[in-house]
């Protein structure tokens, strides 16, 4: 069963977009708004995890690299500035997008399974994770027009 590994995904994941979520934070902490909203969806997904744990304990894990491989790629440091800011946003919301997509995988296994605690489990951390894509992209629409016309 292939679950396992895409348990490993999932955990991975949520780990490396809390952390994104806490990075981002720290480096915009101008934006008090960004600042605020980042500790708390970084808390949110630290939530996430301990939902999954019983899940993982149940059916293992097999950690994959890919996660962190976005997260080295887009959020080793954060940039400054509004486009940086931006651009900052648009890292986490493609990893938001691949945690999402993940938990939807996840949700299929479960479905397939008849496992009614993953599948509450799922339901659950698939709408805290469409709420963090929901204010990850009206965020970016907030800032894009004063980062990308009137910025200096």
């Amino acid at each position: 069963m292939h679950l396992a590994t895409y348990l490993g995904l999932l955990h991975t994941s949520l780990n490396t977009l809390a952390e994104a979520f806490r990075e981002v934070g720290r480096g915009h902490g101008d934006e008090p708004d960004v600042e605020r909203t980042c500790s708390m969806l970084a808390g949110r997904l630290d939530g996430q995890v301990d939902a999954l744990t019983p899940i993982v304990e149940r059916y293992g894990e097999h950690r994959e690299q890919e996660p962190d491989r976005l997260h080295a790629a887009g959020l080793e440091t954060t940039r400054s500035g509004g486009v940086g800011l931006l651009r900052d946003l648009q890292d986490l919301y493609a990893l938001a997008s691949f945690t999402d997509i993940t938990w939807t995988m996840v949700g299929q296994a479960a479905q397939g399974l008849r496992d009614r605690e993953l599948l509450d489990v799922v339901q659950g951390c698939e709408q805290d994770t469409a709420s963090q894509l929901t204010w990850l992209r009206t965020r970016m629409k907030q800032s894009a027009p004063q980062a990308l016309i009137a910025a200096s």
